[in-house]
C-alpha cells in the first residue's frame, strides 16, 4: 500500500498553462504550487450525500417521458487506486452533450438541435469491486470557439468524489478511433502519450447487449504511475 502521494505521477496531468488552450492562460497560477501533505481531515473526509444517488440516475435515457435520440450505448469500468485496489462507494457523476452536440446550458447557442428526452447527466456510485455503469447516447461533436473551424471530439465529462478524496476528481472520457482527437487542444495538453490514451475509451464486445446497445469500458485510476489525467 502506498502512503506516501507520488510526485512522479504529476506528469500525468497537462499543464495549468497550455498556450494551444486559450482559456488557461487566466486561470494559471503565476507562483510555484506548494505540496500540502495529508492529514487526517484529508485521510478520512470529507463525506457526500450518498442518499441523493437514487435508482436509475445511472440510467441517462430513462429520465424522460421518451427515449433520447442518438447512439443507445453504455459505458462501465472500475474506479481504482494507485495500487489497483479498488475505490468502494465513491461517488460517480457524468454529464455530456446529446448526440447532436448540444448541451441544455444558456452559454450554449450553436445551431444544432436540443433534445427534450436528454437532460445529459447521471451518477451512480461503484460497489464493492470498484465497478459502475451509465447507459447514455453516444455525444457528437461541438465548435467551441477556442481557434479557427475548433472543434471538440466525442468525449463525457467524469467527476469522482470519495470519503478520503482531497477535492473532487474530474476528467474526459474521448471514443477510440476519434478524427477529432489529433485536433484537440485539450486532449493534447497531456504531453505523454501513454497518459493521453488513458482517456481514451476501450470498445468492449463483450458488454455489448445484442440488438441494444455496443460497449465502452473505462477505467479511472485515481493517482500514481498510471492514474488518469485529471483536469487541474
Amino acid at each position: 500500500m502506498t502512503f506516501f502521494f507520488p510526485t512522479q505521477s504529476l506528469s500525468a496531468f497537462p499543464p495549468r498553462l497550455s498556450p494551444g488552450y486559450k482559456s488557461t492562460p487566466k486561470r494559471s497560477p503565476t507562483k510555484p504550487l506548494i505540496l500540502m501533505k495529508h492529514t487526517l481531515s484529508e485521510l478520512t473526509g470529507p463525506v457526500y450525500g450518498q442518499d441523493a444517488v437514487q435508482p436509475g440516475d445511472e440510467d441517462l435515457t430513462r429520465q424522460h417521458a421518451g427515449e433520447p435520440l442518438g447512439e443507445r450505448i453504455i459505458v462501465h469500468g472500475r474506479v481504482l487506486d494507485e495500487d489497483g485496489r479498488p475505490v468502494r462507494n465513491a461517488l460517480v457523476e457524468i454529464w455530456q452533450a446529446n448526440a447532436c452536440g448540444r448541451y441544455i446550458h444558456v452559454v450554449d447557442q450553436h445551431p444544432a438541435p436540443l433534445d427534450p428526452n436528454f437532460t445529459g447527466a447521471g451518477r451512480c456510485k461503484t460497489d464493492e469491486n470498484g465497478h459502475y455503469k451509465f447507459v447514455t447516447v453516444k455525444p457528437g461533436a461541438y465548435p467551441w470557439g477556442n481557434h479557427p473551424n475548433a472543434w471538440r471530439p466525442a468525449h463525457i465529462h467524469f467527476s469522482m468524489f470519495g470519503h478520503s478524496f482531497v477535492s473532487r476528481l474530474v476528467t474526459q472520457m474521448y471514443f477510440p478511433g476519434d478524427p477529432l482527437l489529433p485536433f484537440d487542444p485539450i486532449f493534447n495538453s497531456v504531453t505523454e502519450e501513454a497518459a493521453r490514451n488513458r482517456m481514451v475509451s476501450a470498445f468492449d464486445l463483450e458488454s455489448t447487449v445484442p440488438e441494444w446497445a455496443l460497449a465502452y469500458r473505462f477505467d479511472i485510476v485515481l493517482r500514481g504511475r498510471n492514474q488518469t489525467p485529471m483536469e487541474s
